[in-house]
Parts: structure tokens; C-alpha cells; sequence
């Protein structure tokens, strides 16, 4: 046993609540849990990365290298022309594509932030008789499949006049009734102490959004924008649909284009992939901490 004299005595080393960890006896089950759980991390990382090493791997190589039965981890010869054929393909103007996707999901963003933010601060902070079955009708709206609502939505955007348009790609998804639920869960949570100061000093509650709750929830917002970012860029079904003219491509339908049933060509396939990929790998590498933390702050638990 080792002791040492301390103020108030002789403390047990052994026994004292601040011996340090480092001093903790290692037994083989302990050791095995580590190395077991190194091993799952290592293959985890693995396995996701084996998407990303086959689109670049891919990208740089002729079609001949990636259809031939011998497999290489590398393509024989890199090509690097797949760039410039990629960029000037005359049946796929890949730029128009990347700039369409980047105007939707840019407006789908900031509509959704601004629509659902305002509805779900009002649900949860000014009071009105029939907001909890407003609430509830929102929440019936996640309940309903998106097939169902499909062509209803598409009937509508025809009868304006908006097929072929940006607009009849993006209004319609502008409001989400699951981005209204977490602002609602949020807003709950943030502190009425702020909202109370900012009505002593005249605010109403658009005032108090505005220039008191808003300003102090970047985090959050930042989060939703990140979700909302990748689902928007990712959104193939209806702008199919709606964008049937080839200058109103986003990415995602280009994508489609390179592989049909006249058509094959593999690898400006995974060399578009790669490109379309590089925008959202950017928006997450720099906003991921938000997403985390953006959950934790609706005060949903599970």
C-alpha cells in the first residue's frame, strides 16, 4: 500500500478517488474491448470509404479499364482528358447542371429557414386557441406519403405555367413540415428570459424573433441549412418531373443521362458523381459540428 501525508493525514493511494487512471491495473478483458473496438472502427472506415475510392478510382479510367475482369486497384493509364470530354460533352452541359442544382438548393435553404423558422416560433410562443391543432395538422402532413401528394403537386405547378421553370421546382418544397416540428422543439427550449428583455424594451414578438432569437441560434439554423442543403442537392424525382428540358437539369438528372438504355458511358458517369459530390463534402466538412449539436437542441431525446 502507498501512502502520502496530506493536510489532514495519511491518504491511500490505493483507495483515493483521485488516483489517476494511468495507475489502473489493465486486466485481458479490458484490453480485448479496445483492440475489438479499434477493429470495428477500422472496418467501419473502411467500408465507408470504398464508395469514394471506387467513383475516383473510376473517374480517371477509360470504360475498357472499368468493365475488364482483371481488377486493378489503379487504372493502367490515368486519364485526365476525362476532364475536359466531361466539361465538353455537347448532350450534357454539366455546368448549367451544377449551377441549376446550386440556385435550388441555395433558395430551397433559405426559404425553408425562413418559413418554417417563423411558423415554428409562432407555434411555440404566441399564443393562439388553435395552434396545438395546427400543430397536429402539421404533424399528420409527415404521416402522408409523398407519392400520394405527387401528382396533385405536379397538376398545380402545370396549371401555372411553371413546368420548365426554377420556380415550379422550388416553391413547392419551400415549406417542410419536419423542419417546422424542430424549429418548434427548439424555439421551446431557447430561453424566455431573452425574448422577456427584448418586450421590456418595446419588441414585439416579430422584433423579438428577429433581433433576439434569431441572432442568438446560429448553430442551430446552421444545422437545418446543412440538412436541408444536401436534401435539396440530392432531390432527383421531381425535378425530373418539373425541369423536362435539358437547359433545367440539376446534377442529379445530368447523372441519369449518362447511363440509359441507348447510351452508356461509365466513366463520365463516376467523373460527374465525383464533381457533384465535391459541394456537399465541403458544406459538411465545415458545418458537420453543427449537425450534432443542432439535434441536441431540439430537445428531442431517444
Amino acid at each position: 500500500m502507498s501512502t502520502v501525508t496530506d493536510v489532514d493525514g495519511p491518504v491511500d493511494l490505493d483507495r483515493s478517488p483521485y488516483r489517476s487512471r494511468r495507475g489502473r491495473r489493465r486486466t485481458p478483458l479490458t484490453v480485448l474491448g479496445a483492440v475489438l473496438r479499434t477493429l470495428a472502427l477500422l472496418i467501419a472506415t473502411v467500408l465507408f470509404l470504398i464508395p469514394f475510392y471506387l467513383i475516383v478510382r473510376n473517374a480517371l479510367s477509360s470504360d475498357l479499364d472499368i468493365t475488364s475482369a482483371d481488377w486493378s486497384f489503379f487504372p493502367s493509364t490515368i486519364q485526365w482528358g476525362n476532364f475536359e470530354e466531361l466539361f465538353t460533352d455537347p448532350s450534357v452541359n454539366i455546368l448549367r447542371s451544377l449551377a441549376n442544382s446550386a440556385i435550388i438548393a441555395v433558395l430551397q435553404t433559405a426559404g425553408q429557414l425562413l418559413l418554417s423558422a417563423m411558423a415554428g416560433y409562432g407555434l411555440a410562443r404566441i399564443p393562439y386557441k388553435h395552434a396545438t391543432k395546427i400543430f397536429y395538422g402539421i404533424l399528420v402532413t409527415l404521416m402522408i406519403p409523398p407519392a400520394v401528394t405527387f401528382i396533385p403537386s405536379f397538376i398545380i405547378v402545370s396549371q401555372l405555367r411553371w413546368v420548365d421553370t426554377l420556380q415550379g421546382i422550388i416553391v413547392p418544397v419551400l415549406f417542410s413540415g419536419f423542419t417546422t416540428f424542430l424549429f418548434r422543439q427548439y424555439f421551446l427550449n431557447f430561453p424566455k428570459e431573452l425574448e422577456e428583455a427584448a418586450r421590456v424594451d418595446g419588441l414585439g414578438y416579430f422584433g423579438a424573433f428577429w433581433r433576439v432569437v434569431v441572432p442568438n441560434s446560429g448553430a442551430f439554423f446552421a444545422a437545418i441549412a446543412v440538412i436541408t442543403f444536401i436534401a435539396s442537392w440530392n432531390a432527383f424525382l421531381w425535378p425530373l418531373v418539373i425541369g423536362q428540358d435539358s437547359s433545367m437539369w440539376t446534377v442529379q438528372v445530368a447523372l441519369s443521362t449518362f447511363l440509359t438504355a441507348q447510351t452508356i458511358n461509365l466513366h463520365e458517369l463516376f467523373l460527374a458523381a465525383a464533381v457533384s459530390i465535391v459541394p456537399l463534402v465541403l458544406v459538411f466538412v465545415f458545418l458537420q459540428r453543427y449537425l450534432v449539436q443542432g439535434v441536441a437542441e431540439t430537445g428531442i431525446k431517444g
